[in-house]
């Protein structure tokens, strides 16, 4: 009989409890559960190959104003490597982007593996997506086109071949640093190619390095881009981005 008591006792406990929740809970309307707190902002959309209304140009085909560094040169609407001069990294410091960056690889194939059509871009001049010529080309996985160079390798190889244009479409996001150095949150990045996702959100391990493991630093919020002079010609138009 204690049994059965105890289970009628719970089953009124459980009963008491479902009215009172009954009453408690407001009557669903649509109303309740719309949100009118964040009205987002209204953006033009870029369209045949122009950027978006809230973006920083930092390229349109006629002049490096935005830039500064090696003495690259500035043709039919793309600025080329001038191998020898060093890279070129803009005026103004990023967090934070969604970068926009198309490329192009010499179309007169000279090399193999990392020696052919051979550049990158830095984000916040520490940070490495790499550029390259992998139509039909053998090198380390972690080193090819749309690699976070020496970090991750890329999903898919949607490289076109040499001489044709190329898009990047890359969502940054910078690392945070503590007030002692230390870091808070590394950062990540998301690379599209050709319209193909081939880094989904990876964490960059600290910035690039060619020999050794990388190692985070503290650096200020806000720094350069970067594109790599690597002694190939490669050209670049239509950069853009959007501080997020």
């Amino acid at each position: 009989m204690k049994i059965y008591s105890v289970i009628f006792s719970s089953v009124v406990l459980l009963i008491s409890n479902s009215y009172t929740m009954a009453q408690e809970t407001p009557e669903w309307v649509p109303e309740l559960t719309e949100d009118w707190e964040y009205v987002p902002e209204v953006i033009t959309p870029g369209t045949n190959n122009q950027a978006p209304s809230d973006a920083i140009v930092l390229f349109d085909g006629t002049d490096l104003d935005s830039w500064e560094g090696g003495d690259w040169k500035v043709e039919d609407g793309a600025v080329t490597v001038e191998p020898g001069t060093g890279g070129i990294r803009t005026k103004k410091g990023f967090g934070d982007i969604q970068l926009h960056i198309e490329w192009r690889s010499p179309e007169v194939v000279d090399g193999d593996g990392q020696g052919r059509g051979n550049s990158g871009v830095f984000l916040q001049g520490r940070y490495e997506v790499q550029v390259l010529d992998m139509y039909e080309n053998t090198t380390y996985p972690n080193g090819q086109t749309g690699s976070v160079y020496k970090q991750h390798a890329p999903l898919a190889n949607a490289s076109l071949p040499p001489g044709e244009w190329q898009s990047y479409d890359i969502i940054y996001e910078a690392p945070i640093f503590k007030d002692d150095g230390r870091l808070a949150k590394p950062a990540f990045v998301t690379v599209i190619h050709n319209g193909v996702l081939i880094q989904n959100r990876v964490q960059i391990k600290g910035p690039t390095e060619y020999i050794g493991l990388p190692k985070y630093e503290k650096h200020p919020e806000k720094l350069p881009l970067e594109l790599q002079d690597h002694s190939d010609l490669v050209s670049f138009r239509n950069i853009w981005v959007r501080e997020l």
